[in-house]
């Protein structure tokens, strides 16, 4: 593979509530000389896993008001970051970043460290990856925490929020992601914003950042539009599984309108949790959503 980046330690050294060991794994089947990050917290046999999927331009630290809840409760907590995210490794050219690319890479690293009874959590490109994934390992998918997300099957026109940001990452290749979380999240403090920002000290540590807007499926034979399809069929059909859904109802691009197309998809789907003040962020709100959530599991 061509050059790949490792963001310095040191710029993770002050990250507000977020006290959390890394875990790192360096051989996953497919992906020779990565190493990918993720925070593993909670009984390590225990009976329910919660595997956080973050979305674009945010990782791991996303979780950090929902990890706690899940943990307090006595559940395992998994949630990875992307290869080019968070403390994950960053190949320097954007075209290694491809929907299968990324898709594999969590397949991988579900299998290599053996999670079981898995409660997918997802939102934004958590979901258009992670909601790809229980079709594959039926056997190892119990629960579904989905929010603000959706399949991205190709077949639907893009939105106009959706294509005005994917313009505005093309055109600012080195954009602020400090910036963009303060203004998606007036609420978040300085503090939040720069560990938010912390895995991507110059533009060459940004290629996955660019790369996921224009890896949206915006036509049927898009890369990913299929098993994405696939995925659709099978949640109308074959999923036997618990859900909770929880919509950020100030969301422009994936808020009502999305969810509520995506709650029709996925078989026996309850009526959502609905964060009135919640935009498209909405694990800002992660501690309401994870109690309400394992209320509704009876966990």
């Amino acid at each position: 593979m061509a050059e790949v980046l490792r963001t310095p330690g040191v710029r993770f050294t002050h990250l507000p509530d977020f006290p959390y060991s890394p875990h790192y794994v360096d051989d996953l089947s497919g992906y020779d000389g990565l190493r990918m990050h993720y925070v593993d917290e909670g009984p390590e046999r225990a009976a329910a896993v919660f595997l956080c999927l973050h979305g674009e331009p945010t990782w791991s630290f996303l979780y950090r008001k929902m990890i706690p809840i899940f943990t307090g409760a006595g559940h395992r907590v998994v949630a990875p970051d992307f290869f080019g995210f968070g403390r994950s490794d960053k190949p320097v050219e954007d075209g290694v970043y491809q929907f299968d690319f990324h898709r594999g890479s969590l397949i991988a690293l579900i299998n290599r460290i053996d999670l079981k009874n898995i409660t997918l959590v997802c939102q934004d490109w958590g979901g258009l990856l992670g909601l790809t994934l229980p079709m594959e390992l039926p056997d190892r998918f119990s629960r579904l925490l989905v929010m603000n997300t959706a399949l991205a099957t190709g077949e639907t026109k893009l939105s106009d929020g959706f294509r005005a940001w994917r313009q505005f990452v093309q055109d600012n290749p080195d954009f602020d992601v400090a910036g963009l979380m303060k203004r998606a999240c007036p609420q978040l403090t300085d503090e939040e914003c720069a560990a938010y920002a912390a895995p991507f000290p110059d533009t060459r540590y940004k290629a996955g950042l660019r790369r996921f807007p224009a890896m949206v499926p915006d036509h049927p034979g898009a890369p990913g539009a299929a098993v994405s399809r696939k995925a659709r069929d099978w949640f109308r059909s074959e999923w036997s599984g618990e859900s909770f859904m929880a919509v950020g109802m100030q969301d422009p691009v994936l808020g009502p309108p999305v969810m509520k197309a995506l709650r029709e998809i996925i078989r026996g789907c309850p009526e959502p949790y609905e964060v009135a003040d919640a935009g498209h962020f909405v694990q800002e709100s992660g501690d309401v959503v994870a109690l309400k959530a394992l209320e509704a599991f009876g966990l």
